[in-house]
């Protein structure tokens, strides 16, 4: 009578979003102040003053006119402003042609694999990665591969991911600045990258296409590079959102890119198309269109994150923890302090820490810390975090 599959997901919410309820319910119950939540990327520094204005702007206009449908890849004119505003930004001729706007980089994605992939095709994901690309991959009829990344800075392991490619390789899938662990591919990394992966396609006679998942482009620190992964690699399909560095994830706005050096580049397209019609992405929300083309050279001041980074490792470096310090996005990957992350969370939650384990991401025996919260909730922290310590006697 259902789709027993489907109905198993939907009573199984992602690690992410369980431990985010959880907190939400414990909040109701002791109070907002006492409760530590790291769990989820939600962007708490406000969007920047120019979309609120907009918004109203647009309130006051013909609501017929704003709230209308669009083209189904969105409208026209909205496309090619954010062509033009990525072309400036990366020396780049893009037009309306390439881009087709979605609910999100969530949507982006899924629409990008719904478009790639065929019976036995093959997804490459680099671990620790983002909880939901194993869904959308095999909700899509492809299967994942997981390669693990460097032990000792979490960049790519060019070698590992050789081992992985076979015949049946479609897509490889990076995302830099990296959600959970926040390291930044240097430009060296992603440059063998794409060397493999030329030297591969050329191989099995076939492309294989490399998709990067963007949403944290802008938010880098210490003026670390995010090189554009299109100069680097032909068949480089971007899947990219304003949810964060315009701090607006819940207006789900976002979009695929497929540069017209993507081998079939016209017919990749229209399979993005295609996958958003049979998905039902089609039109994204017309009121938001029309906010980012007013505001898509707009950035979001980071600061605070900058701030929340340094804070949060100045208590993290006074009780010993291990960690990977964050080049970019805003999420620190500590190490567990047992080898069960899952156990460690829930300890962990004994003390109102909201730490997300790992092994959601495809790996084991460490925990993501997402510090887009406010700064009071990091310094509050500072106890818990030793009382947790304690507790496993170090």
């Amino acid at each position: 009578m259902l789709n027993t599959k489907m109905q198993a997901l939907g009573d199984a919410p992602s690690p992410i979003r369980a431990l985010f309820a959880y907190g939400a319910q414990r909040k109701k119950e002791i109070g907002s102040d006492k409760v530590f939540d790291f769990s989820i990327g939600n962007p708490s520094v406000a969007a920047p003053e120019s979309i609120g204005r907009e918004i109203v702007k647009l309130g006051q206009a013909d609501p017929v006119a704003v709230h209308a449908y669009t083209q189904s890849a969105g409208d026209p004119g909205v496309l090619q402003t954010i062509a033009e505003s990525f072309n400036r930004r990366f020396g780049t001729s893009y037009t309306n042609k390439n881009f087709y706007l979605v609910a999100g980089a969530s949507g982006a994605i899924s629409c990008t694999l719904r478009a790639l992939l065929e019976p036995e095709d093959e997804v490459i994901a680099i671990t620790p990665y983002f909880t939901e690309y194993r869904i959308w991959t095999e909700a899509h009829g492809g299967t994942l591969v997981e390669v693990p990344a460097r032990s000792d800075n979490f960049e790519m392991d060019l070698d590992a991911l050789e081992a992985a490619i076979t015949a049946h390789t479609k897509v490889v899938i990076i995302n830099s600045p990296n959600n959970p662990v926040g390291v930044v591919y240097s430009r060296q990394n992603e440059e063998g990258l794409a060397d493999l992966l030329r030297r591969k396609s050329v191989e099995y006679g076939s492309p294989i296409f490399l998709l990067s998942d963007e949403p944290y482009r802008e938010l880098v620190y210490g003026g670390r590079e995010v090189p554009w992964v299109p100069d680097l690699y032909d068949d480089t399909i971007v899947c990219y959102s304003w949810s964060k560095c315009l701090s607006l994830p819940g207006e789900r706005m976002g979009f695929v890119l497929v540069p017209d050096a993507v081998t079939q580049s016209r017919a990749v397209y229209s399979a993005v198309c295609g996958a958003g019609r049979s998905l039902g992405y089609i039109c994204a929300p017309s009121l938001f269109q029309k906010v980012i083309a007013k505001c898509v050279d707009e950035q979001t001041d980071i600061t605070a994150y900058e701030r929340n980074r340094k804070l949060l490792c100045e208590i993290l470096d006074e009780f010993g923890y291990e960690y990977i310090e964050p080049q970019g996005a805003f999420y620190l990957w500590v190490k567990a302090l047992e080898p069960d992350a899952e156990a460690f969370s829930e300890q962990a939650k004994k003390h109102e820490l909201l730490l997300v384990p790992s092994n959601g991401f495809g790996v084991e025996g460490w925990v993501r810390l997402g510090y887009c919260v406010s700064e009071d909730t990091i310094r509050n922290s500072c106890d818990a975090f030793g009382a947790l310590k304690a507790d496993y006697g170090k």
